[in-house]
């Protein structure tokens, strides 16, 4: 054996054993019931679009579209201790079991999306005394109160409330991470572990799943990284996987200029990584399909939705909306089998704010 062919037989068995290491990491992580992915994508106009799948196992859960005004005095949602506000700022989002904010956009153009997070502690309560706020409405605190993703991490960066976790009307817990975009491409994940606030801030950090916890996403795919994705790339459903093929399709994904050609590129990125509807695995009981997916326009700010259950593509314009003060609430069943596609602004109807889920 030559010289040159016996280091590439080194190089080749030492990228054996670690890709059967990270293959072991990655199956270790159980499938969960709650799982999504989150892409920020740039333009070649320089401009960005966010893109997200909510993954979840019951089909036939609640999603609604909500216009929340600016001036509106908020809470918590847990009871004595609660943590309260006023909105600065109005906001589109989706809700799911009306009574978790779960993906939206401000006025301001900053975006939210609620991934779900098994390895989520968000502490003791009682030990850390702290301002209370329901995991529900942890994100619609960020879109109520903050511009930009550096506003949003400054003002994190003291740890100043604690999350109160849940559980959904279909029995999973309810916790969780978050991302934050803006129109700068500016990016933020924000999680909890072992009772503290670890926030990952800067435009790198584009992709977003679910378990494991973020710096090991984040190790997972350097080596991927490595390896390349033209001829070989991780091909499960579970979190680790979607991470790394998000990631190769995002930074092999042409930069178009015109907006229509972005739009329709970060939605085939997020199609790509989604669970097809009704799959199943008797090993894998907790299979969650991808239900719908949501879009935003940073610059345009318009919001995209995307349902599977009723294939269309919806979309609301902020600049359509009064999201003064003097705005009310409205809202949009998002189930609804006669849902057309386009803008539509006008179909909502006014409503009584839904509240945050509760222990």
């Amino acid at each position: 054996m030559t010289l040159r062919l016996q280091i590439w037989a080194a190089n080749r068995a030492r990228s054996c054993l670690a890709a059967a290491g990270i293959t072991a990491l990655s199956s270790a992580i159980p499938i969960q019931a709650d799982a999504c992915t989150r892409v920020l994508y740039e333009t070649g106009s320089g401009n960005y679009l966010t893109g997200r799948n909510m993954d979840w196992s019951d089909m036939k859960a609640q999603m609604d579209l909500w216009v929340f005004p600016s001036g509106m005095q908020r809470n918590g949602g847990v009871g004595k201790g609660s943590t309260t506000w006023t909105s600065k700022y109005g906001s589109v989002i989706i809700s799911i079991y009306d009574s978790v904010t779960s993906d939206g956009v401000n006025e301001a153009g900053l975006a939210g999306n609620m991934l779900y997070l098994a390895e989520s502690d968000f502490g003791n309560a009682k030990n850390r005394g702290k301002p209370l706020i329901s995991v529900g409405a942890w994100l619609q605190y960020m879109l109520d109160n903050y511009a930009t993703v550096a506003e949003a991490v400054k003002a994190m960066h003291s740890d100043p409330l604690t999350v109160i976790p849940a559980t959904a009307p279909n029995g999973a817990p309810a916790l969780a991470h978050l991302s934050l975009s803006d129109p700068s491409g500016d990016s933020a994940i924000l999680e909890f572990i072992d009772g503290k606030l670890n926030i990952h801030h800067g435009r790198q950090y584009q992709v977003m799943t679910n378990s494991p916890v973020y710096d090991q996403q984040l190790a997972i795919n350097s080596y991927w990284n490595l390896i390349g994705g033209e001829h070989f790339l991780p091909g499960t459903i579970s979190a680790p996987d979607r991470y790394v093929r998000a990631s190769y399709a995002l930074k092999t994904s042409p930069k178009f200029k015109d907006k229509r050609d972005a739009v329709a590129s970060i939605f085939s990125q997020m199609r790509w990584v989604s669970t097809p509807l009704g799959m199943s695995d008797p090993n894998k009981p907790n299979i969650a399909p991808t239900l719908w997916r949501s879009v935003t326009d940073h610059e345009s700010k318009r919001y995209y939705f995307d349902s599977v259950i009723n294939p269309v593509v919806l979309w609301v314009d902020l600049d359509k909306l009064d999201l003064s003060q003097s705005g009310k609430v409205l809202t949009l069943n998002l189930n609804a089998p006669n849902d057309a596609g386009g803008e539509i602004s006008g179909k909502l109807k006014p409503a009584v704010p839904f509240k945050f889920i509760a222990p």
